[in-house]
């Protein structure tokens, strides 16, 4: 089993940045892709970023590339979301997932573990 919790989250001005931390325990998370995914009220949740057991190959949702960048740290077993330039759409609950498949994956169902979620918030 492996355990997800996402933190980082917050209220913040739309042009501003966060960094969204995935610490995992109970396994080893190297051996996972990883992938974030955010849900905003009344919405279906959307694929946003994932990163391969390597990190070598990223894939980042068409919305938020070039200002998003996922990466991971397998020594410290925690991955990020570096969000830029955010803006009110990006307003959602982001979750943090581990995915058995290793390499890119973006569809819900390819995630075996999923974290709680931390609120994001961008404000005008």
């Amino acid at each position: 089993q492996v355990q997800l919790v996402e933190s980082g989250g917050g209220l913040v001005q739309a042009g501003t940045s966060l960094r969204l931390s995935c610490a995992a325990s109970g396994r080893t998370i190297s051996r996972y892709a990883m992938g974030w995914f955010r849900q905003a009220p009344g919405a279906e949740r959307e694929f946003v970023a994932c990163i391969s057991w390597t990190g070598g190959s990223t894939y980042h949702a068409g919305s938020v590339k070039d200002r998003f960048t996922i990466s991971r740290d397998n020594a410290q077993n925690t991955v990020y979301l570096q969000m830029n330039s955010l803006k009110l759409d990006d307003t959602a609950i982001y979750y943090c997932a581990a995915s058995n498949v290793q390499t890119i994956a973006i569809r819900t169902d390819a995630y075996d573990y999923w974290g709680q979620g931390t609120q994001v918030t961008v404000s005008s």
